[in-house]
């Protein structure tokens, strides 16, 4: 099997997970954050819509500056959605290359320095893919905390048996 095969079919089942995660964010509770040190939901429910173009980005660039980043905010949980899936399909279109390619090296920087720099695939697995059930947990937990249903991820959840 090819490694775009493997990573594509990874990451369609996690954009299918976050997506059942992401429609349980009560509308009226974007703002609501668990802790003053803690994204608000409108804050962390963008932030995995996001994650998908992260895919793009390590295998349409070589390298990437912090530099100017700034993180998006969607207002909807609709609006969430529509990012998260739109950024995946163009994520899977950028996986379908030869194996090679993810030997090739990527480069993060900020301020002129280096922060990170490893082989494409690596950037995927370690620093992209794995982040998105990192932050679905954190949803979960926000979930839970708020009194509402958490979706089942990987087996069964105490809401949904």
């Amino acid at each position: 099997m090819k490694l775009q095969d493997l990573l594509i079919e990874e990451l369609e089942n996690e954009v299918a997970l976050t997506e059942k995660f992401l429609k349980r964010i009560p509308k009226d509770k974007l703002d609501w954050r668990p802790h003053p040190k803690s994204m608000s939901l409108k804050q962390l429910g963008s932030h995995l819509a996001e994650i998908p173009s992260w895919v793009t980005g390590t295998m349409v660039q070589d390298e990437m500056s912090m530099d100017d980043y700034k993180p998006p905010v969607n207002e909807t949980v609709d609006e969430m959605v529509k990012v998260m899936k739109a950024a995946a399909e163009k994520a899977k279109e950028s996986l379908k290359v030869a194996d090679s390619e993810f030997e090739k090296h990527w480069k993060m920087t900020q301020g002129g320095k280096t922060l990170m720099e490893m082989p494409k695939y690596r950037v995927l697995r370690g620093m992209v893919l794995n982040q998105i059930p990192h932050h679905r947990a954190q949803l979960g937990v926000c979930l839970r905390l708020l009194d509402e249903s958490v979706p089942a991820s990987y087996g069964p959840s105490a809401d949904e048996q």
